[in-house]
């Protein structure tokens, strides 16, 4: 009796970038007059040096990425796609280049668990640039930092501040700020915005920030660039998946900035490394040495929430829905970290009630039946987090550390109980967590006995 093994077919996309009118035959079209809006005043903001049309290049390159990762849906039967993309730049001999073109290829494959392929052509016409060729910046820069102004952001720029001052300069990467920079503001936001919608995954945005700190740190001619995410951060995405058939989530793991590295450095000619200055520290123990510091209290303007508006909101103000893997993680960090947290700020407010619809704030307008799940989800994160330091996952854990040690440039042998203390620390402060909401909770109904 012979088994006929069933094998998904894998949706094979191909693009074409093309300033306006249609893509060739039997491909799609990025239109970049439609679907791509390049800021000439928020590169004013990136005018730090003389301004080289391969920076705009660079753009468009994690443009298209963006586009097509954000276009074509995913199947239900399996995770990856595959794409082929014809860009237009200004030095496709540049782009062709054997060092850059794989380090490309493979920077991108491995962050979104896809295969992709380019091909680049001779763009005409003029290239976007600032009106300007060049800011005042006299200060001399050891390090970009990737900023979005979340908790952890607020953290450790304050924390590396202290130690290398106004030699780090932060580089927005979240949607927030605009305008012309004041005088030592620069990098105030990302210049380009791709319209796409169709695959809710979005695992490129790793490539796009990583690629816009990359530029910054090239700009300013610093050696490094910060990752601001603590240990669960940087490791939970990748080592607890929320599906079967999910990819892992790579978007600020050391295996994938060890990889654009190597594409920013062959592209560019600017050696830059990733570093990570919490990665064996959890979100709370960040928070706690933040808020030591003298100015440490503005922690509490920060926003961790993963939802929109339209999802959660109170009298026309957005709010954090409080339940998702984000905003949990944010209120177990709090409370283990000894401080008082500001409970109406949350559409799910009270997480000691025995019903999700009970701890909903009253009057809070929500997406009632996908934010449970969201909260079931992130619920189930960091208590499967939790669950990382039993025996069944020692060898997951040993593994990891095997991979992950070069890029840390670290001795596996001492990344495994590196590991091993940090998402035991993770569980104690969870279930303390856990504790503090009684065991009435409805948190109680997703966790483990």
């Amino acid at each position: 009796m012979s088994t006929l093994a069933y094998h998904a077919r894998v949706p094979s996309h191909a693009i074409d970038v093309v300033s306006k009118g249609r893509a060739r035959k039997g491909r799609s079209a990025f239109n970049l007059e439609e679907n791509f809006k390049c800021s000439t005043a928020a590169l004013e903001s990136y005018a730090f040096a003389q301004w080289e049309p391969v920076i705009f290049d660079a753009m468009l390159v994690a443009a298209s990425i963006e586009y097509a990762d954000y276009a074509f849906s995913r199947s239900k039967l399996g995770w990856r796609r595959e794409f082929k993309v014809r860009v237009p730049v200004l030095e496709p001999g540049r782009w062709a280049a054997h060092d850059v073109y794989e380090t490309l290829r493979d920077a991108a494959s491995f962050l979104t668990g896809d295969s992709w392929d380019f091909e680049f052509v001779q763009r005409e016409g003029e290239t976007p640039r600032p009106s300007q060729s060049s800011l005042q910046f006299t200060m001399t820069t050891d390090a970009v930092m990737a900023y979005s102004d979340g908790m952890d952001s607020r953290a450790v720029a304050g924390l590396m501040a202290e130690k290398l001052g106004r030699k780090i300069v932060r580089v927005r990467v979240g949607s927030t700020g605009g305008g012309r920079p004041a005088e030592g503001e620069p990098f105030t936001r990302v210049p380009y915005n791709v319209k796409a919608s169709g695959e809710s995954s979005g695992r490129s945005r790793g490539f796009k920030f990583a690629l816009i700190s990359g530029i910054a740190a090239y700009l300013t001619d610093a050696s490094q660039i910060i990752l601001p995410e603590s240990g669960q951060g940087l490791f939970g995405p990748v080592l607890v998946t929320s599906s079967v058939q999910a990819y892992p989530d790579y978007r600020n793991h050391p295996l994938f900035t060890m990889r654009m590295e190597r594409f920013l450095t062959a592209l560019i000619k600017h050696p830059v490394h990733f570093i990570f200055p919490r990665v064996w520290s959890t979100k709370a123990e960040t928070l706690e040495a933040y808020a030591a510091l003298s100015n440490g209290d503005d922690w509490r303007n920060t926003r961790s929430c993963w939802q929109s508006a339209r999802h959660c909101s109170l009298n026309g103000h957005l709010l954090q829905c409080g339940v998702c893997a984000a905003c949990l993680l944010r209120r177990m960090s709090i409370h283990a970290a000894g401080l008082k947290d500001d409970e109406s700020s949350y559409a799910c407010r009270d997480l000691s009630a025995a019903t999700f619809e009970e701890a909903i704030q009253p009057g809070c307008r929500i997406s009632g039946r996908s934010l449970r799940e969201y909260a079931i989800a992130g619920t189930q994160h960091l208590d499967h987090m939790a669950d990382l330091t039993m025996p069944i996952h020692f060898a997951a854990l040993r593994r990891h550390a095997l991979l992950v040690a070069p890029a840390l440039s670290m001795l596996a042998a001492d990344v495994e109980p590196a590991l091993m203390s940090l998402f035991d620390r993770h569980a104690v402060q969870w279930n303390s967590f856990l504790k503090d909401k009684g065991a009435r909770s409805f948190l109680r109904q997703w966790t483990r006995a």
